[in-house]
This record gives structure tokens, C-alpha cells and sequence, in this order.
């Protein structure tokens, strides 16, 4: 495919823009040690206007990835730790009956925030889990017959821990299908690993990250985002691969169109952050996979992993 030309700052990120991303991901890097790929993919996910799964055992990082890309944004930041117990009222808030005005008057939940740090997710019932559902779909919240609106950047990264884990609820496809993508961090390296114990490592890990981007840039970039072209030999692949997924012998059901909206948006904040304005093969390989993981299972409930990777090998360029 012929390269285009690098077009106006208004369709595609500014040379000073790019510089600032790339700054983005290393602060974060700083924080979290030998995931630059993971870190990427959460800032496009960012831009692109999605929200974020991550699936680890605990202690590899994701509430110190969640905090540390909150505060370079220089976002509102609010975490709520799931359990069994809670109640959906203990994310959306409550309608409190004022006995002097005779009212009820709405009190709002940690839901109202920028960006939302939903720990454990699937540790909450069903009940609970489904209180994001609208959050994450509409960006609003219905109350008591009223609609409230959330923050027009408002970002839900949610974890999980592993699904045969006790005490977990697996979440609905209905549920999955909200998040952009999907991402497991995985152990360090061991180079990098040595790195957590060293005194400079430790001197900055508390020390919270200055922000280098906020909302309003936040919004701007997404904009601009929105403006990334695909040529029709870009949209043929795109719907190749969705097709291959959805006739494979060993996967239980395809990506949906919804699913296949996702792919095309992470692959326009791909190129958006490469400062192009046009979307490469390249960029829907790159999010191939983070959109994949969590919406393709075999037919005995495995995640697809392997078989995604095959799909992308066996799929040429067109």
C-alpha cells in the first residue's frame, strides 16, 4: 500500500502530539517495567474511547498501570474493590429521602469519575456486575426514573483475576463484549524483574506521576481519532479477518459487528499515535489480538488465544 502524505493537525497527530504520547507511554514505563506493548495498547484503547480488561493473578502491576495512566492524563481517579457483598447501589449510589423537602435526593456512586478502576470484577454477583453495563455502554447512569450523565471521558479499567479462581462470577458475554480489549500483563522479565528491588526504583514507585496530557487534550485526540482513514483494500482485510473467526471449526462464535467496530477504532488510534491518517494492515494486526481474546472461546470454553494468532498467520494481506 503507498504511503500518504502526513496530513493537517487536525486529522492526525501533531509531531509535538506524537512526542507527548510517546512521553506518556515511558512515564507509565517507569512505573511499570518491561510492558511498553501493554501500555500502548491501554493508552489507544484510551483515545479510542474503549475501556479495558485485565486478567492476572494479583500482584503484577495492574492497580499501579490503572493509577499511573490516570495521572499522566491528569484524570479524576476513583477504585472500587468488588466482593461478593456489594450491592449495585454500591457503584451507581443511592436515592436518599430528605424528611424536610419530602424529596429523595440522588447521592452518586464512585461511577461518577473519570476514570474508574474496577477491581476484581468478578468477584461481584452477576447483579452488581451489571450496574457498570449501561455505565460503560451509554456513559450514563438511570436512577429513580432520571438519566444521569458521566464524565464524556469516562474510562472503566477493570480487572479480573483468573476465571477458575474460587469465589469468582464468570462475567456474561454481554458484559465482555463492553470492553475494547482485553490484556494480561504477565510476569517481568528477569532483567527487569532485578530492577524492582533496586534503591531508585523504589525511591520513585510512590512517587505519583506528573501529568503530561488532561481531559481536554484527552477529548481532542479523540476527535481526531474519529478522522483516521481505512482505504477499501484496508476495510477488505478488516472484514476478512472478522470472517475467518466467525467460520472457524474450533470457535464457539465469531466476532460480532460490534466486536468488528472495535477492531476498526483500536487500529485508528494505532495509526493516530504513529501519526498517520490512515490505518495500515499493520494496525489491525497490532489490535487483532486485545480485541480477540476476550470475545473468541473454543467450544469447550477456552479462551482462543493460540487460534487467534493462527487466524492472523493464515490471513494474507489483501
Amino acid at each position: 500500500m503507498p504511503n500518504k502524505p502526513v496530513q493537517p493537525a487536525s486529522q492526525v497527530a501533531t509531531q509535538h502530539e506524537a512526542h507527548t504520547l510517546e512521553s506518556i507511554i515511558a512515564a507509565v514505563g517507569q512505573k511499570i517495567l518491561d510492558k511498553e506493548g501493554a501500555i500502548k495498547t491501554v493508552i489507544a484503547s484510551l483515545i479510542a474511547g474503549g475501556h479495558v480488561l485485565l486478567e492476572d493473578l494479583p500482584g503484577l502491576g495492574k492497580t499501579t498501570l490503572a493509577t499511573a495512566v490516570s495521572q499522566v492524563f491528569g484524570m479524576d481517579f476513583k477504585r472500587i474493590q468488588l466482593t461478593s457483598d456489594m450491592m449495585p447501589s454500591d457503584v451507581l449510589g443511592v436515592s436518599i429521602y430528605d424528611a424536610k423537602s419530602q424529596t429523595f435526593s440522588y447521592h452518586k456512586g464512585p461511577i461518577f469519575t473519570q476514570f474508574l478502576l474496577a477491581d476484581e470484577l468478578n468477584r461481584a454477583t452477576p447483579k452488581t456486575q451489571s450496574a457498570l453495563l449501561e455505565a460503560m455502554a451509554e456513559s450514563q447512569v438511570s436512577m429513580d426514573g432520571q438519566t444521569h450523565r458521566l464524565d464524556p471521558v469516562f474510562f472503566v479499567m477493570a480487572t479480573q483475576n483468573p476465571i477458575d479462581e474460587a469465589g469468582t462470577y464468570a462475567l456474561p458475554q454481554s458484559q465482555l463484549d463492553r470492553f475494547l480489549v482485553s490484556l494480561s500483563l504477565g510476569y517481568p522479565d528477569q532483567n527487569n524483574e532485578r530492577q524492582l528491588y533496586s534503591a531508585d526504583y523504589l525511591s520513585r514507585f510512590d512517587e505519583p506521576i506528573a501529568a503530561l496530557s488532561s481531559p481536554t487534550q484527552l477529548l481532542q485526540w479523540r476527535e481526531q481519532c474519529r478522522q483516521v482513514h481505512a482505504s477499501d483494500e484496508v476495510l477488505d482485510y478488516l472484514q476478512l479477518l472478522i470472517h475467518k473467526t466467525r467460520n472457524h471449526s474450533e470457535i464457539h462464535q465469531g466476532l460480532s459487528p460490534r466486536a468488528g467496530l472495535s477492531l476498526f477504532r483500536l487500529a485508528q488510534s494505532f495509526a493516530f499515535m504513529d501519526r498517520r491518517d490512515f490505518i495500515t494492515p499493520a494496525d489491525l494486526q497490532q489490535a487483532f489480538f486485545p480485541v480477540c481474546r476476550h470475545r473468541l472461546v473454543t467450544h469447550d470454553g477456552r479462551l482462543a488465544a493460540e487460534l487467534i494468532h493462527n487466524i492472523l498467520d493464515d490471513t494474507p494481506v489483501i
